[in-house]
């Protein structure tokens, strides 16, 4: 049973035709478990609650799909690069497309964990590590047009436009103070959790 969140959501993205086209060239790829999570998904919801355009904010659309078949990067290029090729410029190299099977391979020397990354099972087991509980929101285009969201902390967060830690983040991950100023720089309206009035 879909919830009310879940159905304003989906309505919202349905707004967001950039949004709506990745999706849709994701989908037709036939990418295994693919998704589109992060800004994509989330910064329309902002847009929508505070009257700015459907679009402002995003910076990329991040693209996910799981395939354990072949962890290799050289694998991952290959979809990488079909993907670009499926896109216009400049949407190309605005979609960032990244097999979640492989993160763990990399995330720790990148991000400077202080734990190991455990590999992703599926592309939504990635929602469970993003820095803030609100930014943990991933949809899906289906076979019949439809669209599927994934959200492992719910959606009150997103909309009552309210940042908190995710508890399951990974000790030493970081990125929390750089991702909150940026997100609130650009949507002053939202709370962060520890700011005085939140």
């Amino acid at each position: 049973m879909t919830s009310s969140l879940e159905t304003r959501l989906i309505e919202i993205v349905h707004g967001v035709p950039t949004t709506m086209h990745v999706l849709r060239v994701a989908r037709d790829l036939a990418l295994p478990d693919a998704m589109v999570f992060s800004g994509a998904v989330y910064q329309p919801v902002w847009n929508h609650l505070t009257g700015r355009a459907p679009d402002y904010g995003i910076k990329d659309y991040d693209l996910a799909y799981h395939d354990d078949s072949d962890t290799s990067y050289e694998a991952e290029d290959v979809v990488i690069q079909r993907v670009a090729a499926a896109f216009a410029p400049p949407l190309c190299d605005l979609v960032e497309v990244r097999n979640q099977a492989r993160v763990h391979l990399w995330f720790e020397q990148k991000f400077g964990a202080d734990e190991p990354y455990p590999p992703l099972e599926t592309s939504a087991a990635a929602l469970k590590r993003f820095v803030a509980t609100a930014f943990c929101v991933g949809v899906r285009m289906e076979a019949d047009d439809s669209l599927s969201v994934f959200a492992p902390f719910g959606l009150e967060d997103l909309f009552a436009m309210h940042l908190r830690p995710n508890p399951l983040r990974l000790k030493g991950a970081g990125g929390w103070a750089r991702t909150t100023a940026s997100a609130k720089a650009r949507w002053p309206e939202i709370t962060v959790e520890g700011e005085a009035g939140a």
